[in-house]
């Protein structure tokens, strides 16, 4: 009878142990993935901001070229500004198939990118 109550005592310490070395694989798991995503957003948003002041000093030249051009800078930078409103309003007709696709594609790659290599290397080695 000890042999046997000895197995179940041993089976449990290692079923407790597995369940906590599982829990902990998960935690890493997602710790990885969140500051992946981190990552990307951090530096997502620091090409914006670069891409922003470029945006901003190109749109001030255009605003002078065009003032230049029709010897008004006023209207030169209503012309600039029409430009904007434009693509503003491009943005939000689109902004479903063209950016809140893609950001959700984003996140969902950084997410399960490890079950696509897996389920990949499955494949491969059939």
């Amino acid at each position: 009878m000890s042999t046997q109550e000895d197995f179940f005592e041993e089976s449990k310490k290692k079923v407790e142990e597995y369940v906590q070395d599982r829990l902990l694989l998960l935690k890493l798991e997602a710790v990885e993935k969140t500051s992946r995503l981190i990552a990307t957003m951090i530096s997502g948003l620091l090409i914006a901001m670069f891409a922003l002041l470029i945006i901003i000093f190109i749109s001030i030249m255009a605003g002078y070229l065009f003032g230049e051009l029709i010897h008004h800078v006023y209207w030169g930078f209503g012309i600039v500004a029409g430009i904007y409103i434009i693509l503003l309003v491009v943005i939000i007709v689109l902004r479903k198939r063209l950016i809140e696709k893609h950001v959700v594609n984003m996140i969902i790659e950084i997410f399960f990118e490890k079950k696509a290599e897996e389920i990949k290397e499955k494949t491969d080695e059939q």
